[in-house]
This record gives structure tokens, sequence and C-alpha cells, in this order.
């Protein structure tokens, strides 16, 4: 096959002085899905932001078939018919299906919108991913699933022959997952080209054709699949002393420190998002929490932590109700938060990498003197916990929003996990992680649970969450559909019919996830 992009020593170097990118080479063959793999920080996101025009380099050429290039902006690559499908969507969940894919490239006709056009070229893509859908539905009454489709349908239609996929199976059931993966390559026979960025190695072994290692900017390898082995990739990435076996003990629960009693969460539109959930978590044990986004998971943690307040349940931790508590007193009790969105909830971007790591501790007397925060004591507990959580940064003093996404994410759990808690409510704790970084999390997670601390993890990874729980719970549309005494009794493929609604539990079966 020809090549079809080509990097030829490209640097992209931020004004700190620091490195994104450092004389990579990198090239994609017309006609193959090529996997792009590295720990967070490897320079994974800036070099996909300068084939997309997001990002100017600083040095090196960019070729697509032997034609010297300059994208100047998206638009610049999109007229070069590429285009890419963000981690995060960029849908507007008030528009339609129709009105999201033609957004900005709308056909007319006499100066107007011609829409029996646009329904017409959007039928024709619609079909190649045999989506049987009204085509004037809102986005915002989509599945995670169907949202991702409309997102690489809107880039076909803009005439994209090269599809950049970031993380594209992070939300996805195993089912919606192999759905993906066979569409990717019929895309992949019509002449398409992908560039597929994910951390889940396993994937990439089914699916694509090469693999491109980053580590710290540069490019240290491009293999052919079939000639390496998952280890073998892991080892590139982040060292040959990389292991996914974890050491875990089995579960010693105590008490119960965490009870949810019928909690019923109603949105703006009159909707019940979360309808009647209880569950309970002992001192000692991991309870998964498992379910397609959108769901109730974010509404039902939100309830737990006080972020929310329920319009019905109770909720108590470490024998005490909770309903009137702010969220320092809850702090103050012995509950800790790791958020799914860091952008927003989990750190404040502006301060420092040290300020975002004392803003839990505000409360410990022990980095305070005569009264005052002691800035070395402080500077001592920072520089210790970013090389035990292994932050990638100049110094503490970096401003948060310098990171990579996840070692903004590792700021975050080295806060939460250093606190003198007894309860945590983790959410999505590795999403945008490593393998390396990873496996560091779920090893922090089962000290804690060795600890007697009692865990709530919500997780859309169902590796993580066979790895990690004792027991699991799934929802669905609001409701618990399924609980897990046993989680090695369970297969991924049983979990992703209760996920996605096609089993459900009795209300006896899922009654025992209350009583602990």
């Amino acid at each position: 096959m020809p090549e079809l992009l080509e990097l030829r020593g490209v640097s992209k170097i931020y004004g700190n002085g620091v490195y994104a990118n450092r004389e990579v080479n990198f090239s994609v063959k017309e006609g193959e899905i090529h996997a792009l793999v590295g720990e967070n920080g490897a320079g994974k996101s800036t070099l996909m932001k300068v084939i997309y025009g997001m990002e100017q380099p600083d040095m090196g050429e960019i070729y697509m078939r032997d034609e010297r290039m300059r994208f100047h902006s998206p638009q610049d690559a999109m007229r070069r018919n590429i285009g890419m499908v963000h981690q995060h969507f960029m849908l507007v969940e008030s528009l339609s299906i129709a009105e999201n894919v033609t957004l900005g490239f709308e056909p007319s006709k006499l100066g107007f919108i011609d829409r029996a056009q646009v329904r017409a070229k959007v039928s024709d893509y619609t079909q190649v991913f045999g989506l049987d859908l009204d085509l004037d539905t809102k986005v915002s009454d989509l599945s995670v699933g169907v949202k991702q489709k409309v997102e690489i349908i809107k880039a076909m239609y803009r005439g994209a022959r090269l599809l950049i996929l970031d993380e594209p199976t992070s939300v996805l059931t195993p089912q919606e997952t192999v759905e993906l993966f066979a569409k990717l390559k019929e895309l992949k026979r019509s002449g398409y080209t992908v560039i597929f960025i994910s951390h889940k190695l396993r994937e990439i072994m089914d699916l694509c054709d090469r693999c491109s290692v980053m580590r710290k900017g540069e490019m240290v390898a491009t293999v052919e699949i079939k000639d390496v082995s998952l280890r073998q990739i892991s080892e590139m990435m982040v060292g040959s002393g990389y292991s996914e076996k974890l050491d875990k003990e089995p579960p010693a629960p105590g008490e119960v420190k965490l009870r949810a009693r019928g909690l019923v969460n109603v949105n703006k539109f009159g909707k019940r998002v979360v309808d009647g959930v209880s569950l309970a978590v002992r001192g000692g044990e991991i309870v998964g929490l498992a379910g397609v986004e959108g769901n109730g998971q974010s509404e039902l943690v939100g309830m737990l932590f006080r972020l929310l307040r329920p319009n019905a349940g109770s909720v108590e931790m470490l024998s005490r109700d909770v309903g009137g508590l702010t969220i320092e007193e809850l702090r103050a009790l012995g509950v800790s938060y790791v958020p799914a969105d860091r952008m927003t909830l989990g750190l404040a971007k502006t301060m420092s990498i040290e300020d975002n790591l004392l803003a839990a501790k505000l409360g410990d007397r022990r980095y305070y003197k005569n009264g005052l925060i002691d800035q070395r004591k402080v500077r001592r507990m920072s520089e210790a916990l970013v090389r035990q959580f292994l932050i990638q940064c100049t110094s503490p003093a970096t401003d948060a929003k310098m990171l990579s996404g996840g070692n903004m994410q590792k700021v975050v759990v080295a806060r939460e996990f250093t606190q003198a808690a007894e309860v945590f409510i983790v959410e999505q704790p590795t999403r945008g992680i490593d393998v390396g970084a990873a496996r560091f999390v779920h090893e922090k997670l089962l000290e804690l649970r060795q600890g007697g601390a009692a865990i709530l993890l919500v997780s859309a990874d169902l590796d993580e969450l066979f790895k990690l729980s004792d027991r699991m719970l799934v929802m669905y549309n609001g409701r618990v559909s399924a609980f897990f005494e046993d989680v090695s009794r369970v297969s991924e493929q049983e979990l992703g019919y209760y996920m996605l609604g096609v089993k459900q539990q009795s209300a006896a079966e899922i009654g025992r996830a209350f009583h602990g």
C-alpha cells in the first residue's frame, strides 16, 4: 500500500521549552487501520493536532501522497479529506442527526438550505452504518454508541477519507465495540484509512494492521501487528518491567460504610434519571458499577457526594445520615471522591499542581505553622506525590493546564487517594491513562481496600471492573438491572446484555445489593 500521510522530523515545542514532539517520523499507508499508542504525555494528542491543523509544528514537514502540506486549521485538513472524531463528542445536543452531520456544510437551493438534499445525502451515510433512525431525531435522545456513529458519519459527509479516532471505544459496551470494529473493517475495504488511538491494547491487536509507539515525545517504533505480542507493545510503551497481573488478595469485608436507600433524581425535563436505586458497600471491598454512560451513574454519584439533592431516598456513610452535610463536612467525615470530569470538577486548571494537591488538605493542620500554610511542608508533600504518582511535569509549581489529560488525572487521583478517608467514590479513575499508570492506580485501589476502605468504583472500562471488583452492579435506564455477588461468574458478553437492557434480573436478585 502507498503512503497516504507522512510526517518527517516533526517537532512541537511549547512556551516553557518542553518538547511535546521531538523529530517525529510517522507514516500511514492508504487503506490501513494504524494504531497510535503511548503513555500519557508521550505526545500522541499533540501529533494528531498537528495533522488536523489544530497545532502548527515548529519544525518538520507533512506530506500527503508525496505533496508537501501545511495545515493552518482543521478546515485545511478537511479540505485534504482528513477528519477527526474526538474522545469527547462535538455534537450539538439540541439539533437533529441531519442538522449535526451537515452543520456548516448544508447544501443550498435558491439561497436556502435544501432540506430534501440534506436528508438524501445524510441517509446515504447512515445506511453505511445501518442506522435505521429518523434523521430528525435530536442527538440528546441518542445512546452514546449511536452518537459516536453520528460523529464518524459527520466526518465522512465532509469528505474525510482519513479518519482519526481518539479513544473511540472508551464509552462502548462489548457488543457496540464489536459492531464498530466490523464497520471500520468495512470502511477499510472501501478504501478508507484510519488512525486509531487507544490505551486498550487488546483492541489494537484485534483491529489494527500496524502500530506506532511513542514515548516522551519521540516515536520509538512502528511494527506490524502480526509480528508482535501484546506484551511486546506494552514493554515498548512502559518498559520491560510491565506486567498485567495484579496481586489481589481475597476480600475481607467488614461493616457497611456506604448505604443508599431508594435514591431518585428527576431531571429538568421531568424524567427519572435515577429511579429508586439502593446499594451497600462494605469496608474492605470494591463494588463496581457498570453501565453505558447516560444511564444514571453520574447522577447517582452526584447524590452520593452531595453534588445533587435527591428527590427521594437517603444516603448513610460511616453510620451517619449525610443528607444535611456540605461537601466540606462530608470530606471531614472521611469521604473522598474522584470525579469522572477532571476538567470541571477535578482540577482548578489555572492553579499549580501543588495548589491542586493541597486543595483537599486545607483542614489538615500538619501543613500549617503559626496559623499559616507552611510552604516548605506543602512543597515537600507535592514533590513526594508527583514522584509517587508518576506525574510528568517540570515541577509542582507548573500550572495544571500545562499537563496532558492523563497527567491531570494523576493529580486528581494523587490528591484523593492520599486523603485520610474510609469511603472512596471513584469515577473513571484511569480514563485517558496509559497502561503503566493504570496499573499503578489499580494497585493503589487494592491497597486502600486492604486497609479497610469501602470503595464504589464507577467505570466504563469493563477490564478494569473485572480486575478490581469484588461485587458488581449494572445500571440501565436509571435503575439497577443486575447485581453479581461473584464477579468471576459473569462474562463481559453477558454484562453487556444487562448494560443494553436486553436482560434484567428479578427484584429479589437485585435486592441483595442493598444488604451488604
